[in-house]
């Protein structure tokens, strides 16, 4: 029988935990700040920049529920402690990358250091905040922490960027992995599965196949042609994957992923809207970083700043939707983050060259409002009703979700805007309208999973997996 930690203890745990998500978020959107930086210094077209916002965001989501059931078979306190080494050397090499390829592996290798973080730590928080209440808040707390740290990353960027260099917001993430490292050996306990799930390698290449196909197919589609052969190669690779891991999965009594999970109204919900949040997010960053160093001429502090409205709105915004979740529902912030991140989206639509700097922070102030009300109900939704020993796979598949939005926001509108045959402010539009149709999912997405009928898939999927498939 495990020890039962005090209310202490179980405060610092969380606190360590929500240590290592904070890198591990801010290290997402830190980055576009200092693009243009890098592009200047490694030369890099605009498919590389892709690549080095994506070859995290991919190995991230592929890695997600290896590392979950890594953490269940050997131990999630060790596990979690080899994800911050991994993670913090990673981001030494990346901070002395000399060209784009080092940069490019260097941030794979974060990645993978990042993908024992992230499932690990919620299966660590779930297992020590036992009551129902307690766990409640800590998962609104930890969810606070994605969004607050994803905004920072912007304003710290631009930052670090202006006064030191863009190596530098590599450097932020070494002292902290440290602490956290060194804190996870003191009070940390170690725990796993009583009945860990089985490897499911096949499942792993599966998945991996299908990202990997499809972010390479519509990154490098601008450069080799929408209906070139390579194009046509990754889009039937990605679908033989889909149309093979499913029943796969299916037939396997421990499946990596369980499609199970997706008659859960609430848990398929909460997946697609992760997916269109994060994708909405990592293109507005995308765009948004371009477009005011590179067409409006701003400095990267100065970029930084602008987005300072977008990250005080997050802040503040992000432990309200936690409330919010906890006394109503999640089916307001979810209504809330939906209509905000489309109007902001959609005063963007008409962007030019010259437009008004009042108009950029009413977009900025109403996706930030949007993008903090979003993370507390999707981490709600994952794990609601899901049996205890499911709680921490439901979470690493919501995670999961979130890069693979990222990935897809990057490559999309990154690629659509690329191909357009305009300066960087017109072909930008097109990128505007797909974060528009995002943030109508979210809306249209948070009012069909949070009704009766959804709460009743959830209560028979919750049912059907307590007693086995």
């Amino acid at each position: 029988m495990k020890p039962v930690l005090s209310a202490r203890r179980r405060v610092l745990v969380l606190a360590i935990c929500c240590l290592s998500l904070f890198i591990v978020g801010l290290d997402n959107t830190i980055v576009n700040v200092a693009l243009p930086s890098m592009q200047r210094d490694l030369d890099a077209t605009l498919s590389g920049l892709q690549w080095i916002i994506d070859a995290y965001t991919v190995v991230l989501a592929g890695l997600l529920m290896l590392s979950g059931s890594t953490g269940d078979r050997f131990g999630r306190r060790r596990t979690f402690q080899l994800g911050l080494v991994l993670f913090t050397v990673g981001s030494l090499v990346c901070s002395l990358a000399p060209d784009l390829g080092w940069l490019v592996a260097a941030r794979v290798l974060q990645a993978i250091g990042g993908s024992m973080l992230n499932p690990v730590a919620m299966s660590i928080i779930t297992n020590t905040f036992t009551d129902p209440r307690e766990r409640a808040r800590a998962i609104g707390a930890w969810s606070a922490v994605i969004g607050v740290s994803m905004a920072l990353g912007p304003v710290l960027g631009g930052v670090l960027v202006e006064s030191v260099g863009w190596r530098s917001i590599f450097w932020i993430n070494i002292p902290i992995g440290l602490a956290a490292l060194l804190l996870c050996a003191l009070f940390v306990p170690e725990s796993r599965a009583p009945r860990p799930r089985a490897f499911d390698p096949i499942g792993q290449a599966l998945v991996m196949l299908l990202l990997l196909a499809l972010t390479y197919g519509i990154i490098e589609a601008p450069s080799t042609g929408w209906t070139s052969p390579q194009t046509l190669v990754c889009a039937a690779l990605a679908l033989a994957a889909l149309a093979t891991l499913v029943p796969y999965e299916l037939r396997r009594p421990e499946p990596l992923i369980n499609p199970r999970f997706f008659r859960s109204a609430p848990f398929a919900g909460a997946t697609l809207i992760a997916i269109s949040a994060f994708a909405a997010l990592a293109g507005f960053l995308f765009l948004n970083t371009l477009y005011l160093q590179q067409v409006r001429g701003f400095s990267a502090l100065h970029a930084g700043l602008l987005t300072l409205p977008m990250a005080t709105m997050t802040i503040v915004c992000a432990p309200l939707s936690g409330r919010l979740v906890g006394t109503v529902g999640p089916r307001a912030p979810l209504v809330v983050a939906g209509v905000t991140m489309t109007a902001s989206a959609l005063v963007l639509t008409s962007l030019t060259d010259t437009t008004p700097v009042w108009q950029l922070m009413i977009a900025y102030v109403l996706f930030g409002l949007g993008f903090g009300m979003v993370n507390a109900p999707i981490t709600n939704a994952a794990v609601s009703g899901m049996p205890r020993a499911q709680a921490g796979v439901a979470a690493a598949v919501a995670s999961t979700s979130r890069q693979v939005g990222q990935s897809l926001g990057v490559a999309v509108i990154g690629s659509l805007v690329l191909s357009a045959d305009a300066d960087f402010a017109v072909a930008s539009r097109v990128g505007w309208w797909v974060a528009a149709g995002c943030g109508v999912a979210v809306l249209l997405l948070g009012i069909l999973t949070t009704g009766r009928w959804a709460a009743g898939t959830a209560e028979r999927t919750a049912a059907r997996l307590h007693d086995g498939p």
